[in-house]
């Protein structure tokens, strides 16, 4: 419990650094929804934040425990100021770009290269293989 308290306090530290104060936050508890069964579709363990300074709203279910999902949802918002405040690209979104940008589909020429390239490496294999008789 000592851990979760530390995580508490180091969430609204960095909330005070960035300007963002408990009576902005405009905070709900809505029934959750997806995987999980009865429990999931009986109890309000998401959690709905508003700031109402910057209009940013933040909609957090990624655990089962309310209190858990309310630090997750706070850590979001500090990132999205920060990301705000300083106009950079926070660690988060860099990684969704880079899984976006590998998953995307190749071009033509691209694809074209690729297969060129495999067909050296198959003749250069096939070079390397004994005579046979």
């Amino acid at each position: 419990m000592i851990h979760f308290m530390d995580k508490w306090d180091e969430v609204k530290q960095r909330m005070e650094r960035l300007g963002i104060f408990e009576g902005d936050l405009l905070e709900k508890f809505i029934l959750g929804s997806g995987s999980g069964g009865q429990k999931i579709n009986k109890t309000s363990s998401c959690v709905y934040l508003k700031h109402l300074p910057s209009g940013l709203e933040i909609k957090c279910q990624k655990s089962r425990s309310r209190d858990l999902n309310r630090l997750y949802a706070r850590r979001e918002l500090c990132e999205r100021v920060e990301g705000q405040l300083f106009q950079e690209k926070s660690e988060r979104q860099q990684k969704m770009e880079k899984l976006r940008r590998q998953k995307r589909k190749r071009s033509k020429r691209a694809q074209k290269k690729v297969l060129e390239a495999k067909k050296k490496l198959s003749t250069k294999k096939q070079l390397r293989k004994p005579p046979s008789e």
